[in-house]
């Protein structure tokens, strides 16, 4: 029995999209097992962070750790 190219790759597609459906599902399971209040308190913990590293660094610095000159002895 020969099977057909097109019935192959037809199978591909439908399991492909069943494989994205069973993703989408984990995540937003993830994602609603969260109270709002758990949320708040991380994004507020986040933004605590942030501003914290904000205020460290220097003036127009970036948070890279890119330099504006080269070190002393760099050749570059």
């Amino acid at each position: 029995m020969k099977v057909k190219w097109w019935k192959v790759v037809g199978l591909a597609g439908v399991v492909g999209v069943a494989a994205t459906g069973v993703m989408v599902a984990r995540a937003e399971r993830r994602r609603r097992a969260y109270t709002p209040e758990e949320i708040r308190d991380r994004l507020r913990e986040r933004h605590a962070l942030a501003r914290a590293a904000a205020e460290g660094a220097p003036q127009g610095g970036t948070s890279r750790g890119s330099r504006t000159s080269a070190p002393e002895g760099h050749l570059g």
